[in-house]
């Protein structure tokens, strides 16, 4: 088993948006065990695994999101996705109480339509078996798709969201707003 990061991870960066990993050699090796020991069967989506990971790798990661305050020099301006965002100062935030990660098999990854053709190239020609999408280092409750995500997933982005129906969405709509009320995605 090979485990490659997907392009858009950039989690391991000395300086990123929301969740950081301090410990990659750490991490990874917490990560592979969980993939390891995964039940494909769990998934919504053939080959789209959440690994939830044990709280003893907590200490390999900053928690992506802090409590909102009203403070403005509390937060920092960062272009994220071609858009300038406000960001909760990476000092405040929350003590992780809950790690996963989204892994999918390369097969998946392969047919994600995000998955440009030079990215599809660069994960054809690495060998991996999986490829890391994103890593939710959370404390609250668990996070939700962020409003941004729910809408891009409801317009094509992701093929979990054809099997949503409207309940769902309502659903997922008013978890995502309650959660982004309180809580803001750090960043250095």
């Amino acid at each position: 088993m090979k485990i490659e990061k997907a392009s858009i991870v950039t989690a391991f960066g000395s300086k990123t948006i929301g969740t950081k990993v301090v410990d990659e050699v750490g991490f990874m090796n917490f990560l592979s065990n969980g993939v390891k020991k995964y039940n494909p069967s769990k998934d919504r989506q053939p080959g789209q695994h959440f690994i939830s990971m044990p709280s003893e790798s907590f200490e390999t990661v900053s928690a992506g999101v802090g409590i909102r305050t009203q403070n403005p020099e509390d937060y920092i301006l960062r272009l994220y996705r071609g858009n300038v965002e406000t960001y909760l100062k990476r000092g405040k935030a929350a003590t992780v109480e809950s790690l996963a990660s989204i892994v999918y098999t390369v097969e998946a990854y392969l047919s994600d339509p995000d998955v440009k053709d030079e990215e599809a190239e660069r994960i054809r020609n690495s060998g991996a078996t999986h490829v890391l999408i994103t890593i939710l280092a959370s404390a609250g409750p668990r996070s939700p798709l962020s409003p941004y995500r729910l809408v891009h997933n409801l317009a094509g982005g992701n093929k979990e969201a054809l099997l949503w129906s409207t309940d769902e969405i309502r659903g997922k709509a008013i978890e995502s707003k309650q959660y982004h009320d309180k809580w803001s995605v750090v960043a250095d």
